[in-house]
């Protein structure tokens, strides 16, 4: 789905010299019925378009449970939305001006992908988290994430009953080319043990010293962890 028809084109006959079957969008409302009217390998997403950003795109897509891999392209420069974008769901990020042959490299990484079904709900005890509806509760609160925590969280409980590093956090919650410092990660878990935890006297995130973090697999596994405290 692209805005500029002229890109698009070129876009377009790049990708069917390859030997890829192509389908164009020229706005948001037309390029989200022909990403539900079909099966598709890949969708290569532009965040500005008319009627509909990709950003809601994107969102609609997710909300659906409608899977498949998301690159983001755009002429936008910025790491908030780089980190938009992957908040809302989408797995790669391209930036215009491009190159057609990191384009073709990102494009066939994400193919190589196995995508496994994701679970529509995530809980642990009495904490649930929807992706779709990017929505958290504990004993039936709501509680309130910046995307980032979310992502975090997202993570966390996806991997749940294993030790996840900082540099696994990063690379799902941030995005492949942070290179930031890798501490950042201890600053959002103890964002997230204030929320999700402090107020409900829960105690859900061990660390791991010297290696990460581990959230429990049993629901009752969050009532006294051993292993948990500050980042």
């Amino acid at each position: 789905m692209e805005d500029e028809r002229a890109l698009a084109e070129t876009v377009r006959e790049g990708l069917a010299g390859e030997g890829h079957s192509v389908r164009v969008a020229h706005d948001g409302p037309s390029g989200l019925a022909a990403a539900l009217g079909a099966e598709h390998d890949v969708i290569v997403l532009d965040i500005m378009l008319p009627g509909l950003s990709g950003y809601r795109v994107l969102q609609a897509l997710r909300a659906r449970q409608v899977w498949t891999p998301v690159l983001m392209l755009t002429a936008k420069d910025g790491e908030y939305d780089e980190a938009d974008a992957f908040d809302l769901g989408a797995d790669d990020y391209l930036t215009k001006p491009f190159s057609f042959v990191v384009l073709t490299a990102r494009l066939r990484a994400l193919l190589r992908r196995v995508a496994a079904p994701r679970p529509v709900v995530l809980t642990i005890g009495d904490l649930r988290l929807d992706p779709a509806e990017h929505r958290v509760e504990r004993a039936g609160q709501q509680i309130v994430l910046t995307p980032r925590e979310f992502g975090v969280l997202e993570f966390l409980m996806r991997n749940a009953g294993r030790v996840v590093t900082k540099h696994e956090i990063l690379r799902a919650a941030w995005d492949p080319h942070y290179e930031g410092d890798v501490n950042v990660v201890e600053v959002y878990v103890g964002y997230l043990r204030r929320k999700i935890d402090a107020q409900f006297g829960r105690d859900s995130i061990d660390t791991v010293r010297g290696v990460g973090y581990r959230m429990p697999v049993l629901p009752d596994a969050y009532a006294d962890p051993v292993g948990g405290g500050a980042g």
